[in-house]
């Protein structure tokens, strides 16, 4: 699914960004949004920007390269937006978000985080029951996202998860539109959470 307009895709942008500053999954100027448009571009936000802060300036367009339509200088990850909408055309949002359990399971986990029993699993698409066995892949972190890209990429073949984890660095979720993006997001941080806290009870007990 694509957004109608730039403007509508700001908006939405824009309304993703306040939203996830308030839960502290984006603090200083950490994480970075797109939409896919219906002329082909994209909406990206722009680099520097705190995302509790955007307005509308602060998003822009970009190619399917990556390269800015308007002047404005895109986050280095777009890169890593633009791959999975090349991957996967039913996509027409990806976020990424930075909370600190997010962030702290990732650099605690020794390989890919495996979702289980978890009602709050259906929120992700296709899963319909909570017996589902969701893989959440963590890849590492680089500063080169072509590293980070080939990594992920095999991890994407066949069936893809909705999301994945780069070490030490966040979160990435995707979706049909903006929405659905944002409560994969939303499910998967609350996931992350609750393991969180899980593996702190187990040790205290």
């Amino acid at each position: 699914m694509v957004a109608s307009t730039f403007e509508t895709a700001a908006d939405a942008i824009v309304a993703v960004g306040r939203a996830f500053d308030v839960r502290g999954w984006a603090p200083a100027t950490s994480g970075n949004y797109s939409v896919r448009l219906e002329d082909g571009s994209f909406a990206v936000t722009v680099s520097g920007w705190h995302k509790g802060r955007l307005t509308r300036d602060g998003v822009m367009r970009v190619d399917a390269r990556g390269a800015s339509l308007d002047g404005k200088r895109p986050s280095a990850e777009t890169a890593l937006h633009l791959s999975l909408y090349r991957r996967f055309p039913e996509v027409g949002a990806v976020l990424h978000s930075h909370s600190p359990q997010a962030v702290a399971l990732s650099r605690v986990l020794r390989d890919d985080w495996t979702i289980r029993g978890h009602e709050l699993g259906k929120a992700f698409p296709g899963v319909t029951t909570h017996l589902a066995e969701i893989i959440v892949p963590v890849v590492e972190n680089s500063q080169d996202m072509g590293d980070i890209d080939a990594a992920i990429a095999s991890r994407l073949a066949g069936l893809p998860p909705p999301a994945y984890l780069i070490r030490g660095h966040g979160l990435y979720g995707w979706g049909a539109d903006i929405a659905e993006a944002e409560r994969v997001i939303e499910a998967t941080e609350w996931l992350a959470a609750c393991e969180v806290a899980e593996r702190s009870m187990r040790r205290d007990a």
